[in-house]
């Protein structure tokens, strides 16, 4: 366990470290090696650093083509990515209910805090797809037997644990909203408020508090200048796709189509 707290700019440092040695590691034994689950910015900057790398390839799994959170194997390249098994192991929780009783209420939060409280690292975790009949999520390999040993309860459920297989998760169907507007600028305060149906003040509070990322880097710039590709989103709200620019109006106004993923 580790006392205090660093700064994002710190922890990246010492993941882009981590990655280089990996890297290093990987041509020295001539074999794959694998980092912890990674998120879209830290996966982003990691590639970065790989693509300067001279002799090291890298592919990224996260059990499904949607997935969030993945793992990056780096491998020299001369290898072929046909031989490489992706190390990732899939537990599925359901919550023991009584006779007609409901489906239990837990949450995505419910289910990541019971993990997280054996003492599991974040990165060790990857997405969590959850249902009302329970979570199905993914992790390291070398963890799966202590989880299968130790979550008993989530909380106030006892839990029953099953070992799948990566073919048997229940891939949520994403549902979207398409948004065609017009706008006078492409700031984030104004693309984020027609996206996630907030005021533009409120939406301005909530950037300059750091509650709103843009391509999974937190900003605090409410006038920030978007492209089309720009991903917004906020914890617990989901994201919205800064998907294209349509045209000019007469009086100057910018026509725009944004995503909302709900």
């Amino acid at each position: 366990m580790t006392t205090g707290t660093s700064s994002p700019g710190n922890e990246i440092k010492l993941l882009l470290a981590k990655i280089n040695d990996l890297a290093e590691q990987s041509l020295r034994d001539q074999t794959p090696k694998w980092t912890d689950f990674l998120d879209p910015n830290e996966r982003e900057q990691a590639e970065a650093v790989l693509r300067a790398m001279v002799g090291v390839r890298f592919s990224a799994y996260g059990g499904y083509q949607q997935s969030e959170r993945r793992r990056l194997v780096i491998y020299p390249d001369y290898y072929l990515n046909e031989m490489i098994e992706p190390e990732l192991s899939f537990i599925e929780v359901v919550p023991n209910r009584l006779g007609n009783e409901p489906a239990s209420p837990l949450s995505h939060r419910d289910y990541l805090g019971a993990i997280l409280g054996l003492g599991i690292n974040r990165s060790k975790i990857g997405d969590l797809l959850v249902s009302d009949n329970g979570c199905q999520f993914i992790l390291v390999p070398e963890l799966q037997e202590f989880i299968e040993i130790n979550l008993e309860k989530v909380a106030n459920y006892k839990v029953t644990l099953k070992v799948i297989d990566s073919e048997q998760l229940n891939l949520p169907e994403r549902r979207t909203k398409e948004i065609k507007t017009t706008v006078a600028s492409l700031r984030l305060d104004a693309l984020a408020a027609l996206g996630f149906g907030d005021s533009r003040t409120k939406m301005s509070r909530e950037i300059k508090a750091e509650k709103v990322k843009v391509n999974w880097k937190t900003v605090k710039s409410p006038d920030l200048q978007l492209n089309p590709g720009d991903i917004i989103s906020i914890r617990g709200r989901g994201r919205v796709e800064f998907r294209e620019v349509t045209g000019k109006s007469k009086k100057g106004r910018i026509g725009i189509v944004l995503i909302r993923q709900l």
